[in-house]
């Protein structure tokens, strides 16, 4: 395995100097063990030592057990459940475990918490929360973080975090996005909570364009459609990794990972002086590539 060349950061407060590019397992959903395999040794020839499934992946956790056997303790490890009852997050859990063929995750995350109702059935009595803090202590995981989507994540992720001592969060974070001001002051007000307690924070859809066009016609490799490899593609990774605080998560769309990864060994090979992309550009890559943001805090908020 070659030197690591994206430049690697402390997760937090878990003692993990994680790369600051996570591979995001969904990428390996509906692909064969082939595909699998040629892109999870792209992630090692290029350092990445930190990948992020889920139990609604299709079959990433599955593709992703022969690597994790093959090379224990490479890989920093997170999963999530959709659950929000005690005993199905339990149950969702162990099921991840055998599907990875370990005995233990790095981090359990509690998947897309924001619809109210959902967020009082996990911090309830007999609620996931609880479920998945008693699988820590049993040792079935070592950490146990918070993802999301949409407009109002920002906003829940704290008070998430005023109800209990999570050590990760996830969020979108992209050029178009921050440029909702009300979104951008929730986000800042999120980042500095999590500064002040050493929360890791990962960032999803650095490199989305837009909602799919619906007569599209030709694949779908993601949810969204990304934007294409190239300079734009570029710059928007490099408006994500100019902030320290933040990891960045690569997209589903597998076509694009060497491009990322490469484009991240060249943020971090470049002079901290001259690296962050200016706001020029990344105003006129919006313009010129009609980009969009996904979520509009009402209608569009669930994917």
């Amino acid at each position: 395995m070659s030197n690591p060349v994206i430049e690697a950061a402390p997760y937090g407060r878990t003692g993990h100097a994680s790369s600051r590019v996570i591979f995001g397992a969904a990428a390996l959903m509906h692909i064969s063990q082939e595909a699998a395999d040629e892109a999870l040794t792209l992630l090692r020839q290029h350092g990445v030592n930190h990948l992020d499934t889920a139990a609604d992946y299709g079959d990433s956790e599955l593709h992703l057990a022969p690597w994790l056997a093959a090379h224990p303790g490479e890989f920093f490890l997170a999963t999530k459940t959709g659950a929000r009852s005690g005993p199905a997050a339990r149950a969702s859990l162990e099921r991840s475990l055998e599907r990875l063929g370990v005995d233990h995750v790095d981090v359990i995350q509690l998947h897309n918490l924001v619809e109210p109702e959902e967020w009082e059935e996990a911090f309830s009595p007999g609620g996931a929360v609880e479920a998945l803090a008693a699988a820590r202590q049993e040792g079935l995981a070592r950490f146990i973080g918070v993802t999301g989507h949409g407009l109002r994540i920002a906003a829940m992720h704290r008070r998430s975090l005023e109800r209990f001592d999570f050590d990760s969060v996830l969020l979108p974070y992209s050029f178009v996005l921050m440029g909702d001001p009300a979104y951008r002051a929730e986000v800042e007000g999120l980042l500095e909570v999590c500064r002040q307690r050493d929360v890791a924070v990962q960032t999803i859809k650095a490199v989305a364009r837009r909602r799919w066009d619906a007569g599209h016609a030709g694949p779908r490799h993601s949810w969204y459609e990304p934007l294409p490899a190239g300079p734009e593609l570029d710059r928007a990774l490099a408006f994500v990794l100019a902030h320290p605080q933040l990891f960045l998560v690569t997209s589903s769309d597998l076509r694009l990972l060497r491009p990322t990864l490469e484009a991240a060994e060249s943020y971090a090979a470049t002079p901290v002086t001259t690296n962050a992309p200016s706001g020029r550009l990344l105003h006129e890559d919006a313009e010129r590539l009609e980009m969009v943001p996904l979520f509009d805090g009402a209608t569009l908020e669930r994917i």
